[in-house]
């Protein structure tokens, strides 16, 4: 950011709004009669159409240039002598320029820099607070703008975006710098936005007709993804939906994190969100569901939290949750047991198995007991002895989980495909394509970014961010005498 100490004011400032105007006005008549005056060909409506857009760019530039230095005296005892900022005072100290990046392309803003009162701390622009300009000297419109982008561009695509739609020749540390201050400022409003938009589903499903109680589901699960210098690594998807009393899906918000030993970020963020849901909510009890398969971080986070989980609106009392082992996973071992008994055949045996899994009250000890009856019929090889017995531990020591026809009665989801689908459109959509490495921070940023998209909150937590910043508190401006002008002088 370019700061000069001599503040010569820009030849755009000494013009009005209506000067822009006219000249806009002026500009677009001649480029209209240039196109009446010719043949009417595609060429000439698609030259049209990027010249018009120029020339609203410009002009908004312009006025954004004017209205902007404007804001400001240019006379220093005119300003204000000390502002307030959280907490810290700062003594007004000179007018600089700084290049800032809008929509319509970089403009030039002049305003008073303050000093802060104690030795040390970083410096004050006060007009750059109020209008939101951050990191990387762009202003909030464009910084969201380009938020939204990186949800599914790449950082070349992001940069060659920026240099032919606004005329800004970004590095990729002046792009990552904006990023990570949007995202810093909006996260911090993600969970109380997800735990509304939950809510608005709960209340939705409450209303709705049928015979199940609704349904609060959670589900989390891993996925590796490309770290720089270190190979791959898991990192963590979870999602919290809520089913009507039909068994419908009304919505779904979604978490993620990058690889952390023992995941203890998402676990924590996960059962924040979970809580205060619960004690958020007003109406009857709805019934508690965890979907996954049975990964260790999945058991783990049943056996010490859920499991153990208090009810936040009757004291005393712990949360009753139903752990329910993904059917679609389950059905995946009993094809092992068909591969070991049958080869390639047993096609008609593995459809029927997975019909009684679904819905035979005692499906999983029946699906057992069948498939030990064609294993006393005939001999296999040690191998296929090897992944039947593995298959058939796993379905019997992990039953308790497998209710499936009990499930289905009462309208609980029986199938992780949400969290596995969080794990594809939160991580691998965006960064698992060829080539790509990260660093866990950078990383971060962007999971961050896909999260508040696929929740649905992206509108909401800006609005909430614009909302609640706190801006530097004016002093009331008094007159300079002679003394304060030789001691600010």
């Amino acid at each position: 950011m370019a700061q000069s100490t001599q503040p010569p004011a820009p030849a755009a400032r000494d013009h009005s709004p209506a000067d822009v105007f006219d000249r806009l006005r002026d500009q677009a008549e001649q480029r209209l009669r240039q196109f009446r005056a010719g043949p009417i060909t595609p060429l000439a409506a698609y030259t049209l159409e990027k010249d018009l857009r120029a020339l609203l760019d410009t002009a908004g530039r312009d006025l954004l240039q004017q209205v902007f230095n404007r804001l400001e005296p240019d006379a220093k005892d005119q300003a204000d002598a000390k502002v307030r900022y959280r907490g810290q005072t700062y003594r007004r100290n000179k007018k600089t320029r700084a290049s800032v990046a809008t929509c319509f392309g970089p403009l030039t803003l002049w305003s008073w820099l303050y000093l802060a009162a104690e030795d040390g701390e970083p410096g004050l622009h006060p007009l750059h607070v109020r209008l939101g300009i951050g990191a990387g000297g762009a202003t909030t419109a464009l910084a969201e703008r380009v938020a939204r982008r990186a949800v599914d561009d790449s950082q070349r695509q992001l940069r060659q975006w920026l240099a032919a739609e606004h005329g800004l020749r970004w590095s990729n540390d002046r792009l990552r710098r904006v990023l990570a201050d949007f995202r810093r400022t909006a996260v911090a409003f993600r969970a109380e936005a997800q735990q509304d938009r939950l809510l608005s589903w709960l209340e939705q499903a409450e209303r709705s007709r049928g015979r199940h109680r609704p349904v609060l589901a959670a589900g989390r699960d891993g996925v590796m993804v490309p770290i720089r210098g270190q190979q791959f690594q898991e990192a963590s998807a979870a999602t919290v939906s809520v089913y009507d009393r039909r068994g419908r899906r009304l919505g779904t918000v979604y978490l993620g994190q990058m690889p952390q030993a023992r995941q203890t970020a998402l676990t924590d963020e996960l059962t924040a969100l979970v809580t205060e849901v619960l004690r958020r909510w007003p109406g009857g009890p709805p019934r508690l569901v965890y979907v996954t398969d049975k990964g260790q971080a999945q058991t783990d986070y049943y056996r010490r939290v859920l499991r153990r989980m208090a009810d936040p609106r009757r004291p005393g009392r712990r949360l009753v949750w139903e752990w329910v082992l993904d059917y679609f996973h389950v059905c995946g071992y009993v094809g092992q047991l068909r591969e070991a008994l049958f080869g390639a055949g047993g096609q008609r045996w593995l459809l029927r198995m997975r019909q009684w899994l679904q819905r035979r009250r005692q499906g999983v000890p029946q699906v057992l007991r069948s498939a030990m009856q064609h294993r006393l019929r005939q001999k296999r090889s040690r191998a296929a002895r090897a992944a039947f017995w593995k298959a058939y531990r796993y379905l019997r020591r992990h039953r308790r989980w497998m209710d499936y026809a009990r499930y289905r009665r009462l309208g609980v989801p029986i199938g992780s495909g949400v969290t596995e689908a969080a794990c594809k459109t939160v991580f691998t959509q965006r960064l698992k394509r060829s080539g790509m490495r990260w660093h866990k921070e950078s990383g971060q940023v962007i999971v961050d970014l896909r999260v508040l998209q696929l929740s649905g909150i992206w509108d909401e937590v800006v609005r909430r961010d614009l909302q609640s910043r706190v801006l530097p508190e004016r002093g009331s401006h008094q007159p300079a005498t002679q003394r304060t002008r030789r001691k600010t002088a």
